[in-house]
């Protein structure tokens, strides 16, 4: 039986992006209702009908100008007439504005982070609003002195709820809206994807469960370093420390495989870097799978290397000794509430201030460490991916308002 009241979910991106998978994934399961009740508003929905989300929600594709040119054309003389800004919103999420929705959910993580996202953030949530629909802004990381700026001030006070994933942006957030009328309520949950399901798919060859180093690098943390090349430097110098030093095998576990932004293009350059140096036996490149599937390989790493937050995210909830190799206030905002005694300059490695050498002596100090680590992540753990489960009751609070 179809709802009358659907919960809209958007500003997903696509599932060729694996965490953008696991979060719209998880959040559907915390939704009540079945997939009848839940519509997504996807940028890219041919890719999402490849993975995991048609089981659970209905996925609706976003309107895209760059297959209707003449609508383009059209809304944007009109716009430029008017100055009617969100009618290039209201004209993409059409078929999601004609349900009979109470409550939207934005989805996208960090993306208040990227400048060429903000608009359509700020326009989106606007367009919902004024359709009357509540918005909730779910699984956020947000610069500090962004949340501050006046401009995005404004936008963030329109959600009815906003759950940052990690302490220094919920902090942030308490900062701008404390003692302001009509302020967003704020929680502290962290990312619904430490929630996502284990799927234990058949080992490839070469993969030794228990015995291999999972590593991931995206093209996207490469764009923040400060010298060109850096980045794919340490990374040579962290495989040639563990092809040498150790008797581990090494899994290149790409995450995201996105045009112009896939992980595949690193890692497999990395790969055959190694395999011109005679270690064809000590490596695997693995191929593109569904997030829950490739949770299941990083969860039988031993310790696991990643610049995607979601990768990094998995292994942490596999209590896999981790390292991050981050460029944004969500990698280092995990890791402080994860392990707030430890050195988080140890755990969270800078792609802003990298070194040729950096990520193999990290490496070196998290091989040493690899039982306190180990113990602290089983311990703490479970009480951590229950707390994330509590986006279900924020959920359920609001729907029925």
């Amino acid at each position: 039986m179809k709802n009358d009241n659907p919960v809209i979910l958007y500003m997903h991106a696509g599932s060729g992006n694996h965490g953008c998978e696991a979060i719209a994934a998880t959040i559907c399961r915390m939704l009540p209702g079945g997939k009848e009740d839940k519509y997504l508003i996807s940028y890219r929905k041919g890719e999402d009908d490849r993975y995991s989300l048609p089981q659970l929600c209905t996925i609706l594709q976003e309107r895209s100008f760059d297959t209707h040119k003449i609508a383009h054309v059209a809304y944007y003389a009109y716009r430029k007439i008017t100055g009617d800004r969100e009618s290039f919103l209201r004209y993409r999420f059409r078929e999601a504005l004609k349900l009979p929705a109470s409550l939207a959910v934005s989805i996208g993580g960090d993306n208040y982070c990227y400048d060429s996202m903000q608009s359509d953030l700020i326009l989106s949530n606007r367009v919902l609003n004024a359709k009357g629909i509540r918005t909730v802004l779910l699984g956020c990381s947000i610069e500090p002195e962004l949340v501050r700026r006046p401009d995005l001030t404004e936008d963030l006070g329109r959600y009815r709820a906003i759950a940052a994933r990690e302490s220094i942006t919920y902090e942030a957030l308490q900062e701008t809206f404390s003692g302001k009328a009509n302020a967003p309520k704020i929680f502290l949950v962290p990312d619904p994807a430490f929630t996502l399901e284990t799927e234990y798919a058949p080992l490839p060859e070469g993969f030794a469960d228990g015995r291999t180093v999972g590593i991931n690098l995206s093209p996207i943390a490469q764009e923040s370093e400060a010298r060109p090349g850096v980045t794919m430097e340490a990374y040579r110098a962290l495989i040639r420390t563990i092809l040498t030093e150790t008797d581990l095998q090494i899994a290149f576990i790409p995450h995201v495989i996105w045009n112009g932004n896939d992980d595949r293009v690193p890692c497999r350059q990395l790969y055959e870097h190694f395999i011109k140096e005679g270690y064809a036996d000590r490596m695997v490149m693995l191929e593109d799978a569904p997030a829950s599937v490739l949770k299941g390989y990083i969860a039988r790493c031993r310790f696991f290397i990643g610049a995607r937050t979601h990768s990094t995210i998995a292994a942490y909830s596999s209590c896999v000794p981790t390292l991050v190799v981050g460029y944004s206030v969500k990698a280092r905002g995990i890791a402080k509430d994860l392990f707030p005694e430890m050195d988080q300059e140890k755990l969270v490695l800078q792609v802003q201030k990298m070194e040729p050498e950096k990520i193999a002596e990290a490496f070196r100090w998290l091989r040493d460490n690899e039982a306190g680590i180990r113990g602290h992540l089983e311990e703490m753990m479970p009480g951590y991916v229950e707390r994330a489960g509590e986006t279900a009751k924020i959920l359920a609070e609001l729907i029925s308002e």
